[in-house]
């Protein structure tokens, strides 16, 4: 079966700054893979490229053997409907209940009679309970957002991405701001969406421990440039200092947030779905 993830030779400059520098490799359905490296490595970058946030400079990207930069309009709102996305911060909108924030998921398939009279069909309020108790939290349902905590919120914003009925998942540090067992407890669902589902998942992560645990697979990015691509167990102690340096700093939670970097609004939806 062919990756729905691919990244051949892709390059991409900020200004003089070389950001990725020949960057090649997949993800497999039900793969979870875990992009580690230090602040200012690339892997921001990498994912605003994987979401047309930055235009590569060379190289391609395939989402199901579709080149990414190719498409425009219609085809690439098709294209971006299969990628769900995770962030540091949820993005949920705290005043809606778990569910309703789930539903925002399913907007991109929906009438627009249906979005615009905050109309869900009992299928779409049905898909998104079955979400919720996908990764746990179906008794939360009818709780509001902003009353869950951080790991809650966190599969929520899972559950969301499960509504919308990707084939990609891309969690940009996704437990940054988590304690360590919600942190786990988070992974763990991730790495069982993938399996369970074929979901082809990319998680990009600075604590190396979290990562042996829980990945299919590691690969690491430094200075722009691939410099391991294998299991965890690949990762010794001589590896992690060529990816961090002497003292290693592969346990750290700063994230890395470029410049540029944009982050979606929860608002537009927040009318639709409430």
């Amino acid at each position: 079966m062919n990756a729905p993830l691919v990244l051949r030779h892709v390059s991409k400059a900020y200004a003089s700054v070389r950001a990725l520098n020949d960057v090649s490799f997949s993800v497999g359905p039900g793969e979870f893979a875990v992009l580690l490296g230090p602040s200012g490595a690339g892997k921001s970058t990498v994912f605003r490229c994987l979401t047309r946030l930055a235009h590569v400079d060379e190289g391609d990207i395939e989402v199901h053997g579709q080149a990414l930069q190719n498409l425009s309009g219609a085809a690439l709102r098709h294209a971006r409907r299969s990628i769900g996305l995770i962030f540091q911060q949820h993005n949920l909108i705290g005043r809606l209940s778990a569910m309703n924030n789930v539903l925002t998921g399913r907007l991109a398939g929906m009438p627009t009679w249906r979005v615009l009279g905050r109309r869900f069909a009992a299928a779409d309020r049905q898909a998104a309970l079955t979400c919720l108790d996908r990764v746990g939290l179906l008794d939360k349902a009818y709780l509001r957002a902003d009353a869950l905590s951080g790991g809650q919120q966190q599969r929520v914003a899972i559950a969301r991405v499960l509504a919308q009925e990707g084939s990609v998942v891309l969690a940009d540090e996704p437990v940054a701001s988590l304690d360590p067992e919600s942190a786990r407890h988070v992974l763990a669902t991730l790495r069982s969406v993938a399996r369970d589902q074929g979901i082809a998942v990319l998680c990009s992560l600075h604590q190396v421990g979290l990562a042996r645990e829980f990945a299919d697979r590691l690969i690491g990015i430094k200075a722009g440039s691939i410099v391991f691509d294998g299991a965890p167990s690949s990762i010794d102690l001589a590896a992690e200092q060529a990816l961090y340096g002497q003292g290693s700093q592969g346990d750290a939670s700063v994230p890395e947030t470029p410049p540029d970097r944009r982050k979606p609004s929860p608002d537009v939806l927040a009318n639709a779905a409430a």
